[in-house]
């Protein structure tokens, strides 16, 4: 008889061992999933679609209604140039990349942060 009350009290015991640990499993995973849903917002910025550098020049260029004519004058550089720049067949100088923030009211982190 006395083995037979060990036995059922050391169940007894993994039972509400098993059912602590499942619980506390339990809650783990609540919390997790309430965190993945609260971080909507951040995964919806993360998985907008960066934009490369000729992009955003091209972007910046029509928002301020200017031409790639004129962008190149003010510039001291070839039409073919900028529009190289835009089609991403190549890259500003930093001196060129410095002008077209100064052109465009802006800063070259802003010009830059959007770009993969």
């Amino acid at each position: 008889m006395r083995i037979s009350v060990a036995v059922f009290v050391i169940n007894l015991v993994i039972f509400v061992a098993l059912v602590a640990v499942a619980g506390y499993v339990l809650w783990l995973v609540i919390r997790a999933l309430r965190k993945y849903i609260g971080s909507q917002e951040v995964r919806e910025a993360k998985s907008r679609t960066r934009q490369s550098l000729g992009e955003v020049l091209r972007a910046e260029r029509a928002a301020h209604k200017m031409t790639q004519e004129f962008v190149a004058e003010s510039l001291g550089v070839s039409r073919q140039a900028v529009s190289k720049w835009e089609n991403g067949s190549s890259d500003p100088s930093t001196t060129n990349l410095l002008a077209l923030a100064k052109l465009y009211g802006t800063s070259v982190e802003a010009l830059l942060k959007d770009v993969e």
